[in-house]
Order: C-alpha cells, then sequence, then structure tokens
C-alpha cells in the first residue's frame, strides 16, 4: 500500500518537477541576459561618451584658430576671447581623453601623439599672434604652411580615433540586439512554462478539491453528531448556570430575609412592651424606644450597604484630601479597634485630591479596618497608608475594569490571618463571611468594593496566609478646584420664624409621619397626596418656603413636579427625598448638580439639618 502511495505521488510530481525545471532554467538565463544587456549598455553609454570627447577637443582646436584668423583679420582684441577660452580647455580635455582611452594601449598612444601635435599648434599661433602684435603682416602669417599642416595631423589623428571608437560601438550594438533577441526567446519559452505550470496546477486543484469535497462530506457526516451532542450540552450549561443564578438569588435574599427578620423582631418585640406598658400606665420604655430605634438604624445601615454593592446609592462627590481625612479619622479608628491593635498612619507629601463622597469613603476604610480587627484576633498593628499611584496601560490591561491614568492610593494593611485562594476569590460576594454567626453580615467588602467602582475606582487585594492582608483603594485623581468645608451645626436646629413646609408623599403613612416630624421641628405643615394636589396648594398659599417631594409618585413624578415648580414658583425651593435611586435626580449614582435630596430612611436630626441647609442656602 505504501509502495503504491510513493509510486502514485511521484507519478504527480513529475510533470510539475520537469515544468519547474525548465521555469528556473529561463528564468535564470533571462537573469544572465538581463544582466549582460546591462553591461552592454553602459559600455554603448561609455562609447558614446569617448566619441563626443573626442569631437571635443576638434571643436575647441577648430574654435581656437578661428578666433586667431579674426584675430589677424580685424586686429581686434575681442576676437582673441574664444581663442583663449579654447586654449584654457584644451589640457582638460585631452585628460578627459587619456582617461577614456587608459584600458587601450593602442589609441592611448594615439592620444599621446595628439598632445603633441595640439600643443605644437597652439605654440604656433601663439606665435603667428606674438608677431602679428609686433608689425607683421596677417596675409603671410595667415598663408604659412606650418600651422595647416599641424592642423591636418590633428584632424587626422581624431578621425582615426572615432572611426576606432564606431567601429567598437557598432559590435556592441549588434551584440545588445543578440541579448534582445534570446531575451525575447527566453521571455516565451518561460510563458510557455508558466502557462504549463498554471495548466498542471488547475487540473491538480480540481483533483484536491474533489478530495476536499469527499472530505467534507465526512466531515459534515461527524459534525451532525457532534452538534447534537453540542446541543445537549449547552442544554445542560444553561440548567446549570440558572441555577447558579438562583443559588446566588436565594444567598443574597436569604442573608437579607435573616437580618431583616432579626431587625424586625426587635422592632416588634419593642413596640409590643410599650403597647402594654402604656395600657397600664407605665412610662419607664426608654430602653425599649432605644432597642426598636437601634433596630431601624442597622436597617437603614442594611439597605445603604446593598445599594453600595449594586452601586445604586446616591453620592454626593466633592474634593477630598484624603491625608486629612486619614488623620481625622485616627481617633475613630483607634476607639473602634480597641486598645490591642496599634494603628499607624504613613501619609504621603504633596498627596493629589480625589473626587468622592466623604461619608461614604470614611465608611469604607472603617469598613476594612474592622475586617483587619477580626484577622488579627487580640492584637496586631493596623498601618493605613497614602501615595500617589499612575496605573500604566500594563496594569490596565491585566485589569480590564481599570482605565489607564493618575490616582490617590489609600491602602489598609494588617498582620493578621491573611485569606486563602477560595476566600480571596469569593471576598466581594455579598454574605460570604468566615466569621463565626452573629460576627458580621458579610456585607463589608461588597459595600467598600461596590462604593469604589460607582466612584469610578479600583480596589485591588494583596494577601497571603498566615502574613496579612494589603487592600488598596484607587480613587481617580482630581484636578478641579478646592472645596470648602461646611461647619458643623448644632443639633437638630428648628424652624425660624414659623416657615411652611409642603409635603408631598403618596404613602399616607409616611406622609402622616413627615408631617409629625416637621411639626416636631416647628415647621408650618401643608401636605399632598400628589404633584396635581401640590400645585393646587402652592397656588392657595403663598407663603410656601419649601416643597418636600418623594420622587417616586403615579403620574406626574417629583422631578416633573420639580420643574413646573421652577417655572411658576421660582422663588420655592425643593428637597427631594426616596428610597429607590433609579430615578430622575440620581445618574451614574451621583446627584445631579443643584438638587437637593435626602435619602429614606432618615432621623429627625439628619432631617432638620437638611431643611437649614436647603432654606439657609
Amino acid at each position: 500500500m505504501e509502495r503504491r502511495v510513493r509510486s502514485a505521488l511521484r507519478t504527480q510530481l513529475l510533470p510539475l518537477a520537469g515544468i519547474f525545471a525548465v521555469l528556473v532554467a529561463v528564468v535564470g538565463g533571462r537573469s544572465v541576459l538581463v544582466e549582460r544587456q546591462a553591461a552592454l549598455s553602459e559600455a554603448v553609454v561609455d562609447a558614446f561618451g569617448r566619441q563626443r570627447d573626442i569631437s571635443a577637443v576638434l571643436s575647441l582646436v577648430q574654435d581656437a584658430e578661428t578666433s586667431k584668423r579674426g584675430y589677424l583679420l580685424t586686429g581686434a582684441e575681442p576676437y582673441l576671447e574664444p581663442y583663449r577660452a579654447a586654449v584654457a580647455a584644451i589640457p582638460d580635455a585631452l585628460e578627459t581623453l587619456k582617461k577614456d582611452f587608459a584600458g587601450d594601449p593602442a589609441v592611448a598612444g594615439k592620444v599621446a601623439t595628439l598632445e603633441g601635435t595640439v600643443a605644437e599648434r597652439l605654440a604656433e599661433m601663439a606665435e603667428v599672434i606674438d608677431r602679428y602684435r609686433s608689425g607683421g603682416d596677417a596675409g603671410d602669417l595667415i598663408r604659412g604652411e606650418e600651422g595647416k599642416k599641424l592642423t591636418d595631423e590633428i584632424r587626422a589623428l581624431l578621425a582615426d580615433m572615432q572611426r576606432t571608437e564606431s567601429a567598437a560601438l557598432a559590435m556592441r550594438l549588434g551584440e545588445a540586439q543578440q541579448v534582445a533577441e534570446w531575451q525575447r526567446y527566453a521571455s516565451v519559452v518561460g510563458g510557455a512554462a508558466i502557462v504549463a505550470l498554471g495548466l498542471f496546477g488547475f487540473v491538480d486543484l480540481r483533483r484536491r478539491m474533489r478530495a476536499i469535497a469527499d472530505a467534507y462530506a465526512e466531515i459534515d457526516a461527524a459534525n451532525a453528531a457532534l452538534r447534537a451532542e453540542m446541543a445537549t450540552r449547552q442544554e445542560a450549561e444553561a440548567q446549570v448556570r440558572q441555577m447558579q443564578k438562583m443559588e446566588a438569588v436565594g444567598q443574597l435574599s436569604g442573608g437579607i430575609a435573616h437580618d431583616f427578620n432579626n431587625m424586625l423582631a426587635v422592632i416588634m418585640s419593642a413596640l409590643n412592651l410599650i403597647q402594654r406598658k402604656l395600657v397600664r400606665g407605665e412610662t419607664d420604655i426608654g430602653k425599649f424606644v432605644d432597642s426598636a430605634t437601634d433596630a431601624v438604624n442597622r436597617a437603614a445601615a442594611l439597605t445603604q450597604r446593598l445599594l453600595a454593592f449594586s452601586r445604586q446609592q446616591p453620592l454626593s462627590p466633592r474634593s477630598v484630601d484624603a491625608n486629612r481625612l486619614v488623620s481625622g479619622m485616627s481617633e475613630l479608628l483607634r476607639r473602634a479597634l480597641g486598645a490591642g491593635v496599634s494603628v499607624e498612619t504613613v501619609l504621603a507629601g504633596g498627596l493629589w485630591r480625589t473626587y468622592a463622597d466623604v461619608s461614604q469613603l470614611e465608611n469604607a476604610i472603617l469598613n476594612l479596618a474592622v475586617n483587619a480587627r477580626d484577622a488579627m484576633a487580640e492584637d496586631g498593628r493596623l498601618t493605613i497608608e497614602t501615595a500617589n499611584a499612575h496605573l500604566d496601560d500594563a496594569y490596565a490591561r491585566a485589569h480590564a475594569e481599570v482605565q489607564p491614568g493618575q490616582y490617590v492610593m489609600i491602602a489598609v494593611t494588617d498582620t493578621g490571618s491573611g485569606m486563602t485562594p477560595d476566600v480571596l476569590a469569593r471576598a466581594f460576594e455579598p454574605f460570604f463571611t468566615t466569621k463565626p454567626v452573629g460576627k458580621g453580615t458579610g456585607l463589608g467588602l461588597s459595600q467598600v468594593f461596590g462604593f469604589v467602582k460607582q466612584s469610578g475606582g479600583h480596589l485591588k487585594i494583596y494577601t497571603e496566609p498566615g502574613q496579612g492582608t494589603t487592600i488598596k483603594i484607587y480613587l481617580p485623581r482630581y484636578s478641579g478646584e478646592k472645596e470648602e468645608t461646611m461647619p458643623d451645626r448644632p443639633a437638630a436646629p428648628g424652624a425660624a420664624a414659623s416657615e411652611t413646609i409642603l409635603v408631598v408623599e403618596d404613602d399616607e403613612s409616611v406622609r402622616a409621619g413627615t408631617v409629625a416630624t416637621l411639626g416636631e421641628l416647628g415647621y408650618r405643615v401643608v401636605q399632598a397626596a400628589d404633584a396635581t394636589e401640590a400645585l393646587h396648594r402652592l397656588e392657595a398659599n403663598a407663603d410656601i418656603a419649601l416643597v418636600f417631594t418623594d420622587i417616586v409618585m403615579p403620574g406626574m413624578n417629583g422631578r416633573k413636579l420639580a420643574d413646573e415648580i421652577a417655572a411658576r414658583f421660582p422663588t420655592v425651593k425643593v428637597l427631594f427625598t426616596t428610597g429607590f435611586t433609579r430615578n430622575a435626580v440620581v445618574h451614574n449614582g451621583v446627584l445631579d448638580h443643584g438638587v437637593n435630596f435626602i435619602a429614606k430612611p432618615f432621623t429627625i436630626e439628619q432631617l432638620a439639618h437638611k431643611l437649614r441647609d436647603v432654606l439657609d442656602g
């Protein structure tokens, strides 16, 4: 079998090899002929140049003689100008002839003879001119035989050299014509070889195409079964992905339900106990109120963490000096971490400013510090470092979410237990925690991750089991102007001179609670259930100073209501609130410029400060 295959291959390749050998020979021969033709062309050009140089010598001698005769006939000095020019140029022309024929001894001898004869002729001309200037007869001088004889010798020598060069030129031109004929023959043969090679290739291609078609038929038959198997596998993989999604959703909702149920249990038990005590006329309910309030605050914090993780919390970014922020947190961190953990700060000189929500950045650093404390058990060292950083193109290619550029880096380093690779892979997952039950919700790192991403930054973990962990926050450099910080205000400021506020809220219970809160702060309150009613209230009450409106409402939403107020009641200020952040006043996670906003839920102190900021601003 193998022998038959080899024989078949030789049978198929022999014609191809023969045609290819002919083509190689033709191409090689043409290359040699082209080189020879180039050499002949160069020789022809040189021959024409030598003939031109011979003619130049003769022309110069004739110019000198003609100029001399004109001078002898007229006696005018200007007639000697061509003579002088020719006498000056003849040595160079003769030197050129010497170089032209240096390789031909026979012609070189004639050039030497020519040089002597020309020298004699020029000397004779100079003597005649001198005799004429001394008073000699011009006619006698012109009729002298010596000058004519020398001129005839010069002409004869140059004519002989021209004939020799013309014969050589004719021979080279004939050879060049013959080379051109051979090139034409080679072109014909080469063209025939190319055509033959093309025909052979075409026939061979058809044979190969038939073989390929047969192979494709076999492949199609094999692929049919493979496609069926792939369809089955894709179906199975889709089911697995759906199960993974459902598992993730279940984990998230389970974690939320667990934490909220705990908080609701605290609130419900506190309210039940308060109700029973009030029925009995007892007033010692402070601890139950505090317990319920603490549960509400924990629920609000959990909601904010979920919004941070999903990158949907409304941010109010401003210019931030990270060195000043970290320095200001030092005492808070020491109290939060306890006496067993030493806190060290390493602040960079000349640190750039960044642009971020200050409270969220403080929460992020505090979360990282608390996680670090838990990883260090009883004691350890926590280091918070700031630095200017440049994330280059190479780093950005290795981290697809990073834009190359300048960043402000805040690093939190601990000397704790570090993370194993499997823990590191899940570090940012919501409700994933390695802490014991009751020690953490598993939302700390996910909240930090969401905040940093929402701020256009980057988060990187460097860790090794038993050696500790460094978490680096990169926030984009801010090049705008420095912003002034607002001075601290006293707790829960109230209304000034019976100011009137219009509350617009479609949820009756929420509206009632807000109205009661504003009344407690001393404001006169007008209420409306929707935007249409709110506009009627504004028309009927000219003393309304501020509209406190929910954003998500049926019909006209809060944003459109604010536009109507701006157009019809330009002196009335607007404060937005909502518990849902994908709305008309928050875009890309950042509040629109000039928008006043407070997120639900809020404390009475938070609302009091915000109202005064808006009314006094």
